[in-house]
C-alpha cells in the first residue's frame, strides 16, 4: 500500500456515459469514470477508476457490480470507502441511484464534480483520440437543456447585504487554515496564475450567518453567472438561483470579472458568508469553478 494513500472516507465523483469511440459492433463506447474529490490539505493523488461497459449491458446491474469493484480497488490501494457519490448528468440520475443504493451509497445530484470534469477533458484531449474507432472531427453536441428561469434564493440564504470582491489566487491556497464553520474548498487547478484575481460574492448577516452557511452548503453551489442584469448562482444538478438584480454598469463589471477568471484562473470563483464586512472569520466559504460541462 502506498504511504501516500488516503485512509479517510471521501466523496466520489462519477460519470457513466458514452464516449466518442465506435466499437466493433458500431455502437458508441460506454465508460464508467470515478474519482475521489481531491483533498485540499493533503498532497496525495485522488483515487481513480475507469471501466468500459459492453454496449449491451448499460444498466444499473452492471453499474452496481462496477461500483463494488471500484470500492474493492479503493480499499486495496489504501483509500477509504466512499459514503457519497456526486453525479452531474441528470439523464443518468435514476440508473446511478439504483446502482448506488445496492452498495449503500448516497447519491448527490450535483455539478460540483470539478475533478471529474478536469479528468474527462484530459481524456478527451489525450486518451480517446488514440483509441481505434475514435470519432474524429466535430461531433453533434447533445441537446442542450433549456435553462429554467432563476428563482429567488431561499429566504434561509438571504442575508442583510452582499458585496462583490476579489482575492488573489495564491491566497486561496491558505483557505484550509482559515477559521470557517462550513466550507467547500478545492485544490488550485494547474496553470493558475498566482496573482490572478478570483472574483466572488460576500454575503452578510449579523444574526443568521451560521444558519445561512449551513443552507448554502446543502444547495451544492457550482458557479456564478451574469445573465442580462441578473447575478445568478447555478447549483446542484440544474438549480438556478437569483442572487440580485444589478445596475447596468455593475452587471458589466461583474461579467468582465467572471470572464477574466475563466481566462486567467481556470474559472475559479468563491462565495463567502460572514457576520459583517469587518468580521475576520467565515461562517462559510466555498470555492466554485466555471468550467464546461462536456
Amino acid at each position: 500500500m502506498s504511504t501516500a494513500a488516503i485512509t479517510a472516507a471521501e466523496d466520489w465523483e462519477l460519470d457513466f456515459y458514452s464516449r466518442p469511440i465506435l466499437e466493433a459492433d458500431g455502437r458508441k463506447r460506454w465508460e464508467l469514470l470515478i474519482t475521489s474529490t481531491p483533498s485540499t490539505t493533503h498532497g496525495e493523488q485522488p483515487f481513480r477508476f475507469a471501466k468500459v461497459c459492453p454496449s449491451g449491458e448499460v444498466n444499473s446491474l452492471w453499474l452496481g457490480q462496477a461500483l463494488a469493484e471500484a470500492k474493492a480497488a479503493a480499499s486495496n490501494g489504501g483509500w477509504g470507502s466512499p459514503l457519497r457519490l456526486r453525479c452531474w448528468r441528470s439523464s443518468m440520475r435514476t440508473m446511478v441511484q439504483r446502482a448506488a443504493a445496492e452498495q449503500g451509497l448516497d447519491v448527490i445530484p450535483s455539478r460540483r464534480t470539478f475533478a471529474l470534469l478536469d479528468w474527462l477533458q484530459q481524456r478527451e484531449r489525450e486518451v480517446y483520440p488514440k483509441e481505434e474507432g475514435f470519432m474524429a472531427g466535430p461531433l453533434a453536441p447533445p441537446p442542450a437543456p433549456v435553462p429554467t428561469p432563476p428563482v429567488p434564493l431561499p429566504e434561509e440564504v438571504q442575508g442583510d447585504a452582499w458585496s462583490w470582491a476579489a482575492l488573489p489566487a495564491s491566497l486561496l491556497m491558505e483557505a484550509s487554515e482559515w477559521p470557517t464553520s462550513f466550507s467547500g474548498l478545492l485544490p488550485l487547478p494547474d496553470g493558475v496564475n498566482p496573482d490572478a484575481p478570483v472574483p466572488g460574492l460576500r454575503l452578510f448577516s449579523s444574526t443568521r450567518s451560521l444558519a445561512m452557511a449551513g443552507w448554502l452548503g446543502g444547495l451544492e453551489p457550482v458557479r456564478l453567472v451574469v445573465e442580462g442584469r441578473q447575478l445568478v448562482l447555478e447549483a446542484g444538478q440544474d438549480d438556478r438561483w437569483l442572487v440580485s438584480d444589478l445596475e447596468p454598469k455593475a452587471a458589466e463589471e461583474v461579467a468582465d470579472a467572471l470572464r477574466a477568471s475563466r481566462n486567467q484562473a481556470r474559472g475559479l470563483q468563491f462565495i463567502a458568508i460572514q457576520a459583517s464586512p469587518e468580521e475576520q472569520t467565515f461562517a462559510g466559504f466555498w470555492m466554485l469553478r466555471d468550467i464546461p460541462m462536456t
